[in-house]
C-alpha cells in the first residue's frame, strides 16, 4: 500500500464513521456519555481536512497527521486513544513509501500497544482492544500463512467484527461504562464497534473496493 492508499483508507474511515455516527452514539448512550459517534465524526472530518492541507508524502506521515488531528479535535476519551493509535502506527512505518503486509501488521500491533499503554486496559475489559486485539492476531496469522494485504486485512476486519459482537455479554472494567457495573452487560462497546468500522475501511481499500 502506497501513500495514496493510506489517504484512501482515512477517507473511507471518515465516510463509514459519518454513516454510522448515529449507531455509535446510541451504543454510547446505553453505557457511556452518549457522544461517541458525534465526537468521532467530528474528529475524522477534522483529520481529513488536516490531511488535505498537509504535505504528507509517506504512509507513516499520513497516519501521524491523522493522529494529531484526532487528538486535537475529537472530544472525550476516544480522541487521545485513537489519536495515539494512529500516531504509533505511523511512527512504526517510518519513512517507507510502500507498505507490505508484514510492515502493516507491525503498524497495527503498534496501534494496539499504544492504546493499551495509554488506557491501561486489556482484552476482556470491554473496550476498543476487544476488537483490535483479535484483528491484529488474525492479521498476523493470515500473513504467516502466506496471505497478501487483501487477505490479511479481510481476516482482521472479520475478527474485529466478531470481537465487537463479543463485547455484548462482557462486564465493563474500564472507562465510563465500568461505573455501571453489571448494568454494562448486554450492550456492545461503542469503541469496539468504531474500531471494527476502521478495519472494515482498511480491508475495503486493500481489496480495491472502497467507494
Amino acid at each position: 500500500m502506497d501513500t495514496s492508499a493510506f489517504r484512501a483508507w482515512v477517507g473511507e474511515v471518515n465516510r463509514l464513521i459519518a454513516e454510522h455516527a448515529g449507531e455509535l452514539t446510541e451504543l454510547d448512550a446505553a453505557i457511556g456519555d452518549g457522544d461517541h459517534g458525534i465526537n468521532l465524526r467530528r474528529g475524522f472530518q477534522a483529520a481529513v481536512e488536516m490531511l488535505d492541507n498537509a504535505e504528507a508524502d509517506t504512509p507513516g506521515s499520513v497516519l501521524t497527521t491523522v493522529g494529531r488531528g484526532l487528538i486535537s479535535k475529537t472530544g472525550g476519551a476516544s480522541g487521545p486513544l485513537y489519536g495515539t493509535a494512529f500516531r504509533q502506527a505511523g511512527k512504526s512505518l517510518g519513512d517507507v513509501t510502500d507498505v507490505d503486509a508484514a510492515r502493516l501488521g507491525a503498524a497495527l500491533e503498534a496501534a494496539f500497544n499504544g492504546i493499551q499503554q495509554l488506557g491501561a486496559a486489556h482484552e476482556g475489559d470491554k473496550t476498543i482492544l476487544d476488537a483490535l486485539g483479535p484483528a491484529v492476531t488474525a492479521y498476523q496469522v493470515a500473513v504467516e500463512k502466506g496471505g497478501d494485504l487483501a487477505a490479511a486485512t479481510a481476516a482482521a476486519a472479520e475478527a474485529a467484527d466478531r470481537g465487537r459482537h463479543e463485547t455484548g455479554p462482557m462486564l465493563a472494567r474500564k472507562g465510563r461504562a465500568s461505573y455501571l457495573g453489571e448494568r454494562s452487560i448486554g450492550h456492545e462497546d461503542p469503541g469496539a464497534t468504531s474500531t471494527a468500522l476502521i478495519l472494515r475501511a482498511l480491508a475495503s481499500v486493500a481489496a480495491g473496493e472502497a467507494s
